[in-house]
């Protein structure tokens, strides 16, 4: 695998959730900087060391309201 992209939000909790594409890795963090180490950790344990991917994308999905037409 040559790249896997992690779809992160913000959590109605609080802090934020992330969950890979592709693949059933899921994880949660505080903040941004923790989000990072948890989905590297979480690859780490999924995948083998030959297996991993050589890239993780790390994709914010923020939510806006744009309004009524």
């Amino acid at each position: 695998m040559e790249e896997l992209v992690f779809l992160v939000e913000k959590s109605l909790e609080g802090g934020y959730t992330a969950r890979a594409l592709g693949t059933s890795i899921f994880t949660e963090a505080e903040d941004e900087d923790e989000m990072r180490s948890h989905v590297r950790d979480a690859v780490r344990c999924h995948f083998e060391e030959d297996q991993r991917p050589r890239v993780i994308r790390l994709h914010f999905v923020r939510e806006g309201i744009i309004g009524n037409f």
